[in-house]
């Protein structure tokens, strides 16, 4: 029998696939994408149909090299990149450059990497997707036309190297319209009474007022308040009415790429790029033992919530043995999928529920662990029986004052046994304590009534987990691109993760303005929402690609060309604010320079008043005072005097202190942009409990150092990663990019080799 050639995206899955595919296949991986549009240039024929201009990626020539020489004389070659759009473009592209004549190419979808998946998608091959392939290009192009075509508008206008996308810029306004609604935001007062009521048996047990004459009570001030403590200083509080039922809770359905990355990001502190990237890991293959790789998860980028049938007998008898009859449901539990998702994988679920997290954690490092237990649970969970509460609901009269007061009881703990959401506003509500024995007449002791003031609150900033859930909700790009949307937004600087939740900067309040301004279709919600539907129908054979594009880029074009003419020029005229030159009286406007915006006198060059400024809870512009000369451990290499530091137009710098006798300065432009941000990896030298953060170095190169300096002087060039070494332990990893692998992570111990690839998403915006 002759051999064929198994081609993969990830050379991590070549080991999983030999154990089960024996050696009548070659393999070989393309290591993400072998050909992409250009680099420097739009790589777009606008007139020729939208046709795109593919350069090979820089540095795959090799792998290039490699596949064509793994082809060999093979007739046979078996495509077996990622299930989805992306893996579908790296299929036609390898076809293509492997196309010869007699040859025949079989496209393969690994939905999971285990033995019987694997076989059976190898014996039942498939056509390459056409549709699928031209969705894939045809969003390729729509990004790189908003990207390259928007952003030198940007840096013509406001600065250079900043960019647009076509989604992650409908992700800054959502975080810059909630921003505003924050600072426009006026709390309003209003107060709650509490009575701390007995019954004729204990415990004691609070009421809340609800009602005054059958309608809502609503208490503006603390007047009011005190007429209400007046009124019900002699009331009897009598039982009117109790209600008893039992409350059905049902679980979840299993993960989405979405739903994961919340639970995940609330539940185990991972970003969405963490969880994804371990998530990959878990479905490309780990070793449970020597020589015995397997894949433990389906494939991890979907947003459906079908199920195998062979997976729910697994999970249901697993069900029976180890948690009994009691909580398994007479029938299976199958989950409806929302309208339009597409339904091509399977949810996110274990390969096997009989791997429990217990029985191969020693194989796994903690993240892995940590997520793959978060898979299982919710998976097992899913067909487990619903958890039951016995809850109660009182309503107590005093006179024409009606109080409300509820509790449960958990009765049987069903899939709770076993797994319950992290944010589960019910869950919080269900841990009531439990009323005492209360019928209806009976005479309650009041103890006492509590008024309490409150205020309404603002709407809350955007964690990743609800920037995530926002961004789903609305339709805004697709599950494989949230960790890259939510990474790029921050990378770009228009916006900050502070404290766990997103704000804009005031760069990205800026850009966003000019774009929302200039662009009202492209960046709209609504639009960005529509554009998705029309690519998933493009993928399902009903939409026609170039007809998309044409549709798109008539009105975008129109958009593009008024921008170019009419967008407001921060650089030249700058922003009106309403303020004015403490010098000259003259207006004030925001600038941007190369240190960020400022305030500048429109008076200038007559007057050059600048100043930095911040913005105040409400998005009130507040000028900065001027800083004074700060001393520094600096050394002048001039003349030996210490440098201090100053703060000019451009930013902070520092001069000699020995001014004007010698005027040695040194830019800080490189410290003063850059802003240090954790990696999550602990600094690995012996007795030391800081963290490595990124740094830049005095001629402004980034390297990653220890937070303990000088005490520590532990420092790398390349970016470490929070994920354990699988060959050797190590704590963590490092992200590098060569010509021979491309982007990778790498282990620094010299004597482990592991190294695993980056999955290219930077075709996603």
């Amino acid at each position: 029998m002759s051999k064929s050639l198994v081609v993969v995206e990830s050379p991590t899955k070549i080991r999983t696939l030999k154990k089960y595919l024996g050696p009548d296949f070659e393999m070989a991986a393309t290591v993400g994408h072998i050909k992409d549009l250009p680099v420097k240039e739009l790589g777009i024929s606008i007139e020729d149909g939208f046709r795109p201009q593919y350069t090979t990626v820089q540095g795959k020539e090799k792998v290039i090299r490699g596949l064509k020489k793994a082809a060999a004389n093979l007739k046979d070659i078996y495509l077996a990149p990622d299930p989805d759009r992306e893996g579908e473009a790296i299929a036609w592209h390898t076809a293509e450059i492997l196309k010869k004549r007699g040859r025949r190419f079989h496209r393969v979808l690994f939905h999971e990497l285990t033995q019987n998946a694997i076989r059976a998608a190898m014996a039942s091959p498939q056509q390459l997707d056409k549709h699928k392939f031209e969705s894939q290009q045809a969003r390729r192009i729509l990004d790189r036309l908003v990207g390259y075509q928007i952003s030198p508008i940007l840096w013509q206008k406001v600065q250079r190297g900043l960019s647009a996308g076509r989604v992650q810029s409908v992700a800054v306004w959502m975080i810059c319209e909630r921003e505003r609604k924050i600072q426009t935001f006026q709390a309003e007062e209003y107060w709650s009474v509490t009575a701390h009521l007995e019954g004729d048996s204990p415990p004691p047990f609070l009421a809340k007022l609800i009602k005054k004459h059958n309608k809502k009570v609503h208490i503006p001030d603390e007047k009011r308040s005190q007429a209400i403590l007046k009124d019900l200083a002699n009331a009897c509080f009598k039982v009117e009415k109790v209600v008893r039922k039992t409350q059905k809770r049902n679980p979840a359905p299993p993960f989405t790429t979405s739903k994961l990355q919340q639970e995940a990001i609330r539940r185990l502190r991972f970003s969405a790029k963490k969880t994804m990237s371990v998530a990959q890991q878990l479905y490309e293959g780990l070793e449970l033992g020597p020589g015995e790789p397997v894949g433990l998860i389906t494939y991890m980028r979907t947003d459906s919530t079908r199920i195998a049938q062979e997976a729910i007998d697994e999970a249901r008898h697993l069900i029976q043995d180890e948690f009994g009859h009691d909580y398994l449901p007479a029938k299976p539990r199958f989950f409806k999928n929302k309208k339009k998702v597409q339904d091509a994988h399977e949810a996110i679920r274990p390969t096997s529920v009989f791997r429990a997290p217990k029985d191969i954690d020693r194989f796994l490092s903690r993240d892995q662990l940590a997520l793959y237990k978060l898979i299982w649970e919710r998976f097992v969970a899913c067909q487990m029986n619903p958890a039951l509460f016995d809850q109660t609901s009182v309503t107590i009269l005093a006179g024409p004052y009606i109080f409300q007061a509820s509790g449960s009881v958990m009765r049987f703990p069903g899939f709770m046994a076993l797994y319950t959401l992290s944010n589960d506003s019910q869950s919080q509500s269900d841990s009531k304590d439990a009323l005492p024995a209360l019928s209806e007449g009976m005479i309650l002791k009041c103890h006492r009534l509590e008024p309490k003031q409150h205020f309404t609150q603002p709407p809350q900033r955007f964690s990743e987990a609800s920037l995530v859930k926002e961004l789903e909700e609305n339709g805004i790009g697709r599950p494989s691109t949230y960790a890259t949307i939510l990474t790029t937004i921050r990378q770009k600087g228009y916006v900050d993760l502070v404290k766990g939740f997103f704000r804009p900067s005031e760069l990205g309040f800026i850009v966003n303005d000019l774009l929302i301004e200039s662009f009202p279709d492209v960046l709209n919600v609504d639009f960005t929402a529509r554009m998705e539907d029309d690519l998933d129908k493009i993928e399902e054979g009903k939409n026609d690609s170039i007809t998309v594009l044409e549709d798109f880029y008539r009105s975008f074009k129109k958009d593009l060309e008024r921008a170019a003419k009419e967008m407001q020029s921060v650089k030249r005229t700058g922003l009106a604010v309403d303020l004015n030159c403490p010098v000259c009286g003259q207006p004030l406007k925001i600038k941007v320079g190369k240190s960020g915006p400022f305030l500048a006198c429109s008076g200038y060059p007559h007057c050059n008043f600048t100043r930095n400024y911040t913005r105040n809870e409400k998005g009130q512009i507040e000028m900065e005072q001027p800083t004074a000369e700060q001393p520094t451990n600096e050394i002048c290499e001039k003349c030996g005097n210490p440098m201090v530091q100053k703060l000019g137009r451009f930013g902070p710098f520092l001069a000699c202190s020995a001014y004007p006798a010698c005027k040695n300065t040194r830019s800080l432009k490189a410290r003063a942009t850059s802003k240090t941000e954790p990696t999550g990896v602990r600094c690995p030298e012996k007795g030391c409990n800081g963290e490595i953060v990124s740094r830049r170095s005095k001629r402004g190169k980034l390297f990653y150092g220890c937070t303990r300096y000088p005490n520590c002087t532990f420092a790398l060039w390349d970016k470490p990663v929070p994920v354990t070494c699988p060959k050797c332990g190590a704590p963590f990893l490092v992200e590098k990019s060569t010509k021979k692998e491309g982007p990778h992570l790498r282990c620094l111990n010299n004597e482990c080799s592991y190294r695993q690839p980056l999955k290219d998403n930077t075709n996603t915006s």
